[in-house]
């Protein structure tokens, strides 16, 4: 029979959306507009999701329940947060737990997991994606450059530098690659690289969702 777990969850609280994540699956998290809906949204996923921590060696467990561990409230004095404009970006407090080696090669097997499943839904996807609102309409390509460049200013939270790859350069998107996945190998303080910096495990997170949210993206819009 499969393995089944209570998976631990945090809600990052928006004035209109919440977002759901998996605290110990980076890039397993998923937006609504009530906190039951995201639940709901993280279960559809799981299957999408399984098969990237495949990749990456892991076997994702059947899901059977979710256990919330925090609520991160919306910003005071804002009348919007990131969360309503589709990104999560606070840390929950298991993140700032220091990390084990087996703990940080997990981390960055499931980004490195994450790019693979981007790379081969690009190879697969028509340069011209279904128009529609999300993502702005933007095509296959346009979205990839999207997401190096998130991902480079990214890079620079953990203390990597490189110049923003241009999408078709594989050698110079490599060697930025290469570099985040050392870093989160190399972790183990629960600490900033930078002075504005994340922690390695929201990194992490904040990382392999975005890659993910695009990739999936890309082939809902494919056609």
């Amino acid at each position: 029979m499969p393995q089944r777990a209570a998976i631990e969850v945090f809600f990052q609280l928006g004035r209109s959306r919440v977002f759901a994540c998996a605290v110990d699956w980076p890039g397993w998290c998923r937006r609504a507009k009530t906190e039951e809906e995201a639940l709901d949204a993280l279960a559809d996923y799981a299957s999408r999701y399984a098969p990237v921590v495949g990749r990456a060696g892991l076997k994702l467990p059947a899901v059977d329940s979710f256990t919330v561990i925090e609520r991160i409230p919306a910003p005071p004095g804002k009348a919007f947060s990131g969360v309503d404009f589709g990104t999560i970006d606070e840390p929950c407090s298991r993140d700032a737990t220091p990390l084990t080696a087996a703990e940080a090669k997990r981390l960055a097997a499931i980004v490195e997991a994450s790019w693979a499943t981007l790379d081969d839904v690009l190879a697969h996807a028509p340069a011209e994606l279904r128009k529609g609102p999300r993502g702005g309409g933007r095509d296959r390509d346009k979205v990839f450059a999207h997401v190096l460049g998130a991902e480079n200013a990214y890079a620079r939270k953990i203390g990597v530098r490189h110049k923003e790859p241009k999408p078709d350069d594989a050698a110079a998107v490599g060697a930025l690659r290469a570099d985040i996945a050392a870093v989160l190998r190399a972790a183990r303080a629960a600490e900033l690289a930078t002075e504005k910096g994340w922690l390695p495990r929201y990194a992490a997170r904040r990382i392999a969702w975005h890659v993910l949210d695009h990739a999936w993206e890309i082939e809902d819009r494919s056609e």
